[in-house]
């Protein structure tokens, strides 16, 4: 008896596993308001607008007015970046700010890349979409979506752009062009704010997708780290006829199962799939990721229950804005830069792409707004949200940056994205990939395109 009741539970489990196991469910695509008050009857303008990025002499001087009146705690002595921003070194970039810094100039450099609006869902989505100067006889080009994310935003984007637009005046072969659309999230610089709870990750992703069929693009490719994987992924769940390819630089994989193989990986890796450079990203453990994740996820547990509190502060002071930003500049870029007293920052970026990165918070003030995103998101706790449980049926990229905050192996990657056919480990490189190493992360976009057209 006892054998026949476990030889169906066994058989039971077994039948379960091939039905369960690489079922494609989808997201369903609803439907969503966003703007102020009520919806209104009439049809939604579809119209997509020029935009361009201003400034005026208002503008820049009460920047400066402010700036001139922070006031500065002195650091501990040899705290480097240890307690967050060391306040020796802020005193540098306060001064370059103030003295140095050419905000007008860097608006021209923000407006190189033709900007636009349009509405979707309530909301005035900014976006830049960039096309090729030039293709040869014959060919079209990919749509590529680049999605950023906290505390980036589509400035990220501006270095690797014509490598993907204009490879063969770049060094590299025309045999992959690409046309480039970098949207804002909601609530970051230019993209209006809902006005209205739970604007998540996958109410952003159907809102791309409709900007994406908008510019006429049936089907598409993307690409995105940070919230910007997250989104993409969603965007894969809910229209994976739409999406060609999926490339990220970051993943979210929730699965109890990991965490265990995690303990009892240093000795038995091997089985559990883990390749040699796999267990150098991953192990000591503790310090890998339960030191790293606690030390790094301060910022997190605010954002995720009152973000509107601290964003007061951030909102009102541009210095105080600068240190909270620029700080993830250098622990996420590389969590050894912890230990200079300049927190690294400028071995890997010029203080012009920083300020101009923390500009587009303050002059469109959307810190608030863009730390709510993390409530939305992750305030109801994890596996919260169905699209946390579901795989991605979509052919996907993976580039593996040696200092993102948490490696993630292939093996766990290919768990939620089945049709995982690229899989890189980057040479260097942290969270900020685009922005950081514009170079290699277009390298891994080619590969995976190569890849995928072999198929």
């Amino acid at each position: 008896m006892w054998l026949e009741i476990l030889l169906a539970s066994v058989l039971g489990f077994v039948i379960y596993w091939f039905i369960s196991r690489d079922k494609e469910e989808t997201l369903p695509l609803e439907d969503g308001w966003w703007g102020p008050g009520t919806r209104p009857t009439a049809r939604e303008d579809e119209s997509i607008r020029p935009f361009k990025v201003e400034t005026s002499d208002e503008e820049i001087n009460d920047l400066h007015q402010r700036i001139d009146k922070f006031r500065l705690t002195p650091p501990l002595e040899d705290s480097h970046f240890h307690y967050g921003f060391n306040s020796n070194y802020l005193k540098k970039i306060i001064s370059y700010w103030r003295n140095e810094f050419d905000w007008k100039k860097q608006v021209d450099i923000l407006n190189r890349y033709p900007h636009f609006k349009t509405k979707i869902e309530g909301l005035d989505i900014h976006f830049i979409h960039v096309k090729p100067p030039q293709l040869p006889s014959g060919r079209r080009p990919k749509p590529l979506l680049m999605v950023h994310g906290w505390p980036g935003s589509f400035y990220e984007f501006y270095k690797i752009i014509p490598l993907l637009t204009d490879p063969r005046n770049h060094g590299l072969s025309d045999e992959h062009i690409f046309e480039v659309i970098c949207p804002s999230i909601p609530g970051y610089s230019f993209s209006e704010a809902s006005s209205k709870k739970g604007f998540n990750s996958v109410a952003t992703a159907r809102i791309f997708y409709k900007l994406m069929l908008r510019l006429g693009f049936q089907e598409f490719y993307i690409q995105g780290g940070d919230w910007g994987a997250l989104i993409c992924t969603n965007m894969a769940q809910l229209a994976p006829s739409h999406v060609k390819g999926l490339h990220l630089n970051m993943a979210l994989i929730l699965r109890n199962f990991f965490t265990l193989t995690l303990l009892l990986g240093r000795r038995f890796g091997g089985l559990f799939g883990y390749t040699e450079r796999d267990m150098e990203l991953m192990y000591p453990f503790k310090e890998k990721f339960f030191y790293s994740i606690m030390r790094e996820s301060g910022y997190m547990h605010i954002q995720c229950t009152k973000p509107d509190t601290v964003g007061c502060a951030l909102n009102d002071s541009p210095v105080g804005l600068a240190a909270y930003i620029l700080e993830k500049f250098s622990t996420w870029t590389n969590s050894e830069f912890r230990y200079l007293e300049d927190g690294g920052l400028e071995r890997k970026y010029s203080l012009d792409d920083l300020l101009t990165n923390v500009m587009l918070y303050w002059t469109t003030g959307t810190i608030v707004s863009s730390q709510r995103y993390y409530k939305e998101n992750l305030g109801q706790g994890w596996m919260a949200h169905k699209h946390e449980r579901l795989k991605v049926h979509v052919p996907t990229g993976f580039a593996a940056f040696p200092c993102e905050l948490v490696h993630v192996p292939e093996k766990w990657v290919k768990f939620k994205y089945p049709k995982l056919i690229s899989y890189s480990y980057m040479a260097r490189g942290g969270h900020f990939a685009a922005f950081e190493e514009p170079e290699l992360l277009a390298q891994d976009i080619r590969k995976f395109m190569s890849v995928l057209e072999r198929q």
